[in-house]
């Protein structure tokens, strides 16, 4: 099989590489934040990732064929106080501050993530057997929520990080996730991000978080597991 490193796509020859990152039975997906809170075309979408609206279609697809596999599908979601406490109006999150000097400002920021909002709203596709995991309040999967305890107990250690955004969400939970000696592949085709930012967040995770690949390929060599 192939993979991407530092942006230059080759055959993995280590053997270990093989055993550690790409066993079928210690995998589970992880799709982040693909919710309406980013993904909505309402204009007032309140922390839009226009982009990553282009991937609901092969996500969910590439999806189906993991549960065909018997791997599990994994959704993160923000989810914060509606009374702001937890953020903007307790410790405010850094990227409310920073990111809008670049974009610009971004109207109806202040209802991002809320509970109780349409915006926690998936837009991917969920089953009645994926596991859902809401309480994410900053910029990881795991902090603060129950996903590395749902991970221990489900006796999986490879994630497949998918969704949005890669140079921020995904990215820290890469880190995070290999801090924590879990398995790191991410799938180039099924994240996006901020545009100028994505090949050098895949270049970061290929030197030192984990296996930067090509679903299709992921998939493939899954299914020649199965088969053997």
């Amino acid at each position: 099989m192939d993979a991407y490193f530092n942006r230059v796509k080759k055959s993995i020859t280590d053997k270990q590489i093989y055993d550690l990152f790409l066993d079928v039975r210690k995998t589970a997906v992880v799709t982040i934040d693909m919710h309406r809170g980013h993904l909505d075309q309402d204009p007032g979408c309140p922390c839009p990732s226009p982009r990553a609206r282009e991937i609901v279609p092969p996500l969910n697809s590439f999806n189906d064929a993991c549960r065909q596999l018997g791997i599990p599908i994994i959704h993160v979601r923000s989810v914060l106080r509606k009374d702001g406490s937890d953020d903007i109006k307790g410790n405010i999150s850094a990227w409310r501050l920073l990111f809008p000097q670049t974009v610009g400002p971004i109207p109806g920021s202040c209802d991002h993530a809320l509970e109780g909002t349409k915006w926690n709203e998936f837009v991917i596709a969920v089953k009645e057997d994926d596991y859902i995991v809401n309480g994410k309040k900053r910029l990881s999967a795991f902090y603060p929520t129950d996903l590395e305890l749902l991970l221990r107990n489900i006796r999986k250690d490879t994630l497949v990080l998918t969704g949005t955004m890669i140079d921020c969400c995904v990215l820290n939970t890469a880190f995070d996730g290999a801090n924590r000696d879990f398995r790191i592949v991410v799938p180039r085709d099924l994240c996006r991000g901020f545009a100028e930012l994505e090949e050098p967040a895949l270049q970061i995770i290929s030197l030192h978080l984990g296996l930067v690949v090509d679903s299709s390929d992921l998939l493939h060599q899954w299914q020649q597991q199965i088969r053997q």
